[in-house]
Order: C-alpha cells, then sequence, then structure tokens
C-alpha cells in the first residue's frame, strides 16, 4: 500500500532536483555570457 505513495514522493523529488538543476546550469550560462561580454 505504501509503495505507490512513496514512488510519486521519489518521482517529485526527481522533478525538483531537475529544476534545480536547470536552474543553476541557467545561472552559469548567464555568468559566462556576463564574463565574455566584459571581456570584449
Amino acid at each position: 500500500m505504501n509503495k505507490p505513495r512513496y514512488q510519486g514522493k521519489h518521482r517529485e523529488g526527481l522533478g525538483r532536483m531537475l529544476r534545480e538543476h536547470k536552474a543553476r546550469l541557467y545561472i552559469i550560462r548567464r555568468c559566462v555570457v556576463m564574463l565574455i561580454c566584459h571581456h570584449d
């Protein structure tokens, strides 16, 4: 009975992790673009 509930929570956690990872990548990309623009 508890298995489906656990799977749902696990999937939710994965989604949150993916969202955080995408946000981190976006921030890093912004920083890289800023650095490149400042070098020019």
